[in-house]
């Protein structure tokens, strides 16, 4: 199947399972069924595993990306100290630019933090690095595919940020995550997928795809006593107030 046949059942799949706007695929939000919409909207960015190979061409390419009127957000970027593909200082230093380049073009960024296994140094970094150099922009962002501790989400729900859950959530080890998801205020959530990557159970171990989402969905309305339907509809209208973003209302 070529990739743009591939796409559109991707799309179409989500829609029949309920998902309001598969489009969004980065933060794909479970929304209200039966209002299908075909819009795209992008999130631009650089993310972690590639930095040793970052220029000033990438850095130029970045700032006219997002000058794009469809792309809302820049993102993913971070650290990622898991993989280390870049030294760590390089990683801190292209951060820092990227953070620069989304500041000027006045739009939130998206954030992949990674840390070591059985570790906590990348977040307290990111976190840092957020402090000093993002936060007085009051733009804030998103925690992409939080897999942090409580006190990790309250930092930066308190730097304006936005705490998104994927599949890991649904995962037996992933009781951290779980945790945060019971107690993230109600306006400051999101689901995506993380497509391909983090399936939620019970496909857990297959390519992720944006219906999955109604499964992340589903495990956040157990973890705080709402229905499914609840929660698609305040993240899908989460999604659409923090990127001041209309509604098909």
């Amino acid at each position: 199947m070529d990739p743009i046949a591939r796409f559109r059942r991707w799309l179409e799949e989500a829609t029949r399972a309920g998902i309001d706007e598969p489009g969004a695929m980065t933060l794909a939000t479970a929304g209200r069924a039966g209002r299908p919409s075909a819009r795209i909207v992008a999130l631009r960015g650089l993310d972690a595993r590639g930095f040793v190979f970052y220029s000033h061409e990438a850095s130029q390419k970045g700032r006219e990306l997002a000058q794009n009127p469809r792309v809302i957000g820049f993102g993913e970027i971070g650290l990622d100290y898991y993989y280390d593909h870049s030294p760590r200082e390089v990683q801190q230093q292209v951060f820092i630019r990227q953070m620069d380049i989304a500041r000027t073009a006045k739009m939130p960024i998206i954030i992949h933090c990674r840390p070591s296994d059985k570790s906590e140094n990348a977040w307290e970094e990111t976190l840092q690095l957020i402090r000093e150099h993002w936060a007085s922009s009051g733009l804030g962002g998103v925690l992409h595919c939080f897999t942090g501790e409580q006190k990790h989400a309250n930092a930066a729900l308190d730097m304006g940020f936005m705490i998104s859950f994927a599949g890991n959530v649904t995962f037996p080890k992933a009781e951290n995550i779980r945790e945060a998801a019971r107690q993230i205020p109600q306006d400051r959530m999101f689901i995506e997928t993380d497509s391909p990557f983090l399936a939620p159970i019970p496909y857990r171990g297959k390519r992720n795809e944006p219906a999955y989402v109604a499964m992340t969905a589903a495990k956040i309305a157990e973890l705080r006593n709402l229905t499914p339907e609840e929660v698609g509809s305040i993240t899908s209208d989460n999604f659409f107030r923090f990127f001041r973003l209309k509604t098909d209302n």
